[in-house]
């Protein structure tokens, strides 16, 4: 299996230096639909896991307690620079999105973009953000998703060994991943790429 947490390590440490070259502006739309829908309230307590380089944090509120992880130190490093010059105080970690050092029911909002298409165990990521998240809590997420109607066929199987390991799975379900989970979607809206890039809010079931 080409995609593991050891492999995703080393690429996203490459891909660091030119991520926001790529990524900032096709998501800037993106990012803020899905933060959106976080019926967000003072003083809360969020989680944005694989965080990246920080290209959330514009669309955050100020007066919540911020913590961000990613698997890459690279990623990290400019995650705390980024939130430097915007003035925020983050809490910035090097974790595995699969295996969170945090105690459960302890956050208000756990934020997953552009994550679980690329991790590879998927479930026990979900897994991991349900523990951490307390009883009421909400669930963001935004990430490509094939239909949910149908499991992917042959040929995007055999596409998918491509690019599952120089950029992401294109074989997950949204709502299938979520609610074997133990989550309820409140809220699904397509955001990018017709129905492709998906904005989703949900809540423990």
């Amino acid at each position: 299996m080409i995609n593991t947490t050891a492999w995703n390590r080393i690429r996203y440490g490459l891909y660091a230096p030119v991520y926001d070259l790529v990524v900032e502006r096709a998501f800037h739309d993106a990012r803020r639909t899905a933060l959106s829908q976080v019926a967000w309230q003072p003083g809360m307590r969020v989680l944005m896991v694989g965080a990246g380089t920080g290209l959330d944090l514009p669309w955050m509120p100020r007066d919540i307690e911020l913590h961000a992880t990613d698997l890459s130190p690279a990623m990290v490093r400019r995650l705390r620079q980024r939130a430097e010059r915007l003035g925020r105080d983050v809490e910035a970690r090097v974790m595995d999105a699969e295996r969170l050092a945090y105690p459960d029911d302890h956050f208000d909002v756990v934020v997953m973009h552009l994550i679980l298409a690329v991790m590879p165990e998927p479930a026990r990521g979900l897994a991991e953000a349900r523990r951490v998240l307390r009883q009421d809590g909400q669930l963001c997420v935004m990430d490509k998703f094939q239909s949910d109607e149908k499991p992917a066929g042959l040929a995007r199987r055999g596409l998918n060994a491509l690019t599952s390991a120089i950029a992401t799975d294109i074989t997950r379900q949204a709502r299938p991943l979520l609610e074997a989970a133990g989550f309820a979607i409140e809220q699904d809206t397509p955001v990018m790429m017709g129905t492709l890039f998906r904005a989703l809010l949900a809540h423990k079931a």
